[in-house]
C-alpha cells in the first residue's frame, strides 16, 4: 500500500522506495551492474580526442536476469542499460582526475546509500559509499536538455575547470519494466560526515521565497531567501582573497548559464558552525569533525567547494587544510566560525519556467519589465548582486599597527603656483570609492578608516618653502614615519624620504588641519 507519493517516487509501507514501480534496490543493483559493463567496455577503445559527433553517441546492453556472454547474471528484472556520450564523460571525468578504476570502486564496490531527505523534486538521490559522488533521477527532458549542453558544457571546463556548476560525470537510462529510468552521476556537494548546522536554497528573489511549515518540520530544513535575511542580515564574512575568488567564479558561471538561457537556478548552501560542533556532545556513530571514511585524497578533482573556488589550492596545499573538509571557511555576524559547502543547482530544469510564469513572474520581473529575450541575462545579474553584495561580504582589511601611516595616508608631490613643491596629504579609502577622490598619490586598495559611506577630503595643497619651519599640530606625528619631498627634479614623480635618512632636511608645511 502507496502511502506517500511525489512525482515518480513513492514509498509504501514498508519503508521500500519505488521510481516509476522499479524497487530502489533493483535500480541500484541495475545501475552498479551497467556502469560496471559500460565502463569497462570503454577501458578497452582507444583514447582520442573529444569530436562532436561524441556528444550524440547512445550505447545500449542488455542484461537477462539468467545472463549472457556478455552480462553476468543477477536477480533482478531483465533490463536495457544506456550509455550516452561515454567518450565524452570519459573525458570530463579525466579532466577532474577520476581514473576509471576509482570510478567503478566508489559506485560499485559496495551499495548505494539513498539520501531519504531528497527534496519536493520526486527524484531519488542514491550517495556513494565514500561520498564522493551523486547519482539523482532526472526526467526526460532533463536528460535531453543535458545532451544539448554537452558541447557548451566541453568548451566551459576545458577553460574553466574551477567551477560552481555541478560537475557530470555520467548520464545513463535503465529500461526496466517498459519504463525508462534516467540518472546522472555527479559531484556531491555534501559530505554526510560533516553535521550541517543549516542549509539554504537561494535564488536571489523574494518573491514567496520562505520555507513553507512542513518544509521546516524536517531534521534539516532547506530554507529560502527571506529566511536568510531574516536569520543573517549582516550576511557571511569572507577572507578578502576568497570572498573576489567566490564572485568571480560565481560571475563566470552565471555568464555561461546565461548563454544557454538558463534561468531559475538556485545556490544550494550549507552551513558547518565549528563552535557550535566543538559545544555538541559527540555522537559515537558519525565523526562530525573528523572525516574517517573518505580517503586520504578525494578522487575528483575540483570537486569540493574550496577546490571549485580556488582549484590551486589542492596542488599547492595552502588553502586546502584538513580544518576545512573541504568548506570555504567564513564567519557570521557573531564572530562564529563557518565552514561553507556551496554549488550551483537546477540548471537543467530551465524548461519548466514557461509552466511557472504564471505564479512567479514578479519573481523575475523587475520593475515592471516585461518577459524578453533579456531575462536570462537579468536573471544572472540578480543572482550574481545577491550573491555578492547581500549572502557574501569581504571582511575589511586592518592595517598593522607599525603600518598604521603607510596604509592610513599617503603623500604625493605635485607642483604648486610658484613652481615649489607641494606634499598633499591623503586619507586612504576603500577600492569601491577610489575613483570619487581626485587625487594623484596612489592609495591603498580595501583599506577602510572611519566611515565607508563618507569619503574624506583631500586638504587645500600648500606651497613648500625651504628656510621657514614646521607649522600644523596635525603634522608632528607623521615626521618621523614618512616625508616625500621634493623641490627640484620635475622628472621624478615620488620619492620617500625618512627622517633618519636625511635628518637636515626641513620641510614646512602650513594649513594642513589635524587628522
Amino acid at each position: 500500500m502507496t502511502i506517500k507519493k511525489i512525482g515518480h517516487r513513492s514509498v509504501d509501507s514498508s519503508g521500500e522506495t519505488t521510481y516509476k514501480k522499479t524497487t530502489s534496490s533493483a535500480l541500484k543493483g541495475a545501475i552498479q551492474l551497467g556502469i560496471t559493463h559500460t565502463v569497462g567496455s570503454l577501458s578497452t577503445k582507444p583514447e582520442r580526442d573529444v569530436l562532436m559527433q561524441d556528444f550524440y553517441v547512445v550505447e545500449s546492453i542488455f542484461f537477462p536476469s539468467e545472463g549472457s556472454n556478455l552480462t553476468p547474471a543477477h536477480h533482478y528484472n531483465d533490463f536495457r542499460f544506456k550509455t550516452y556520450a561515454p567518450v565524452a564523460f570519459r573525458y570530463f571525468r579525466e579532466l577532474f582526475g577520476i581514473r576509471p578504476d576509482d570510478y567503478l570502486y566508489s559506485l560499485c564496490s559496495e551499495p548505494l546509500i539513498e539520501l531519504c531527505n531528497s527534496g519536493a523534486s520526486g527524484s531519488l538521490f542514491y550517495v556513494s559509499s565514500d561520498d564522493e559522488f551523486i547519482i539523482k533521477t532526472v526526467q526526460h527532458k532533463e536528460a535531453e536538455f543535458l545532451q544539448k549542453l554537452l558541447p557548451g558544457y566541453y568548451m566551459n571546463l576545458n577553460q574553466n575547470p574551477r567551477t560552481l556548476l555541478p560537475k557530470f560525470y555520467g548520464l545513463y537510462c535503465v529500461q526496466a519494466g517498459g519504463k525508462n529510468i534516467r540518472i546522472v552521476v555527479m559531484n556531491n556537494l555534501l559530505p554526510r560526515s560533516v553535521k550541517m548546522h543549516i542549509k539554504y536554497d537561494l535564488k536571489g528573489s523574494t518573491y514567496k521565497r520562505r520555507a513553507s511549515q512542513k518544509e521546516r518540520e524536517k531534521p534539516l530544513p532547506t530554507f529560502k531567501d527571506l529566511d536568510f535575511l531574516q536569520d543573517m542580515p549582516d550576511g557571511l564574512f569572507l577572507d578578502a582573497d576568497m570572498y573576489n575568488a567566490l564572485c568571480k567564479t560565481l560571475q563566470r558561471d552565471c555568464l555561461v548559464l546565461q548563454s544557454f538561457k538558463i534561468m531559475d537556478y538556485s545556490l544550494l548552501m550549507s552551513i558547518h558552525n565549528i563552535d557550535h560542533a566543538q559545544r555538541e556532545p559527540l555522537n559515537t556513530e558519525t565523526q562530525y569533525a573528523v572525516d574517517t571514511r573518505r580517503p586520504t585524497s578525494q578522487k575528483a578533482l575540483y570537486s569540493t567547494a574550496m577546490e571549485s573556488i580556488q582549484g590551486e589550492a589542492r596542488r599547492g596545499g595552502t588553502m586546502e587544510t584538513d580544518d576545512h573538509m573541504g568548506g570555504i571557511p567564513a564567519r557570521n555576524n557573531k564572530g562564529e566560525r563557518l565552514l561553507l559547502y556551496i554549488g550551483i543547482i537546477d540548471i537543467l530544469q530551465s524548461y519548466r519556467f514557461v509552466k511557472k510564469l504564471e505564479h512567479s513572474w514578479k519573481a523575475l520581473v523587475h520593475d515592471g519589465d516585461t518577459v524578453s529575450v533579456h531575462r536570462p541575462g537579468f536573471y544572472a545579474e540578480r543572482f550574481q548582486r545577491f550573491m555578492c553584495n547581500t549572502v557574501f561580504k569581504k571582511i575589511p582589511l586592518k592595517p598593522s599597527p607599525s603600518k598604521k601611516f603607510r596604509s592610513g595616508s599617503s603623500f604625493s608631490r605635485r607642483a604648486g603656483p610658484s613652481g615649489n613643491a607641494c606634499i598633499t596629504y591623503q586619507p586612504s579609502v576603500s577600492g569601491e570609492h577610489r575613483a570619487q577622490v581626485t587625487t594623484e598619490a596612489e592609495v591603498e586598495p580595501d583599506v577602510h578608516l572611519g566611515r565607508p559611506d563618507v569619503l574624506p577630503q583631500t586638504p587645500p595643497v600648500e606651497e613648500v618653502s625651504e628656510d621657514s619651519p614646521v607649522s600644523g599640530p596635525g603634522f608632528s606625528h607623521v615626521v618621523g614615519e614618512t616625508l616625500q619631498v621634493l623641490n627640484t627634479s620635475s622628472a621624478l614623480e615620488k620619492l620617500e624620504i625618512t627622517e633618519e635618512e636625511f635628518p637636515h632636511v626641513e620641510v614646512n608645511l602650513s594649513s594642513i588641519p589635524a587628522s
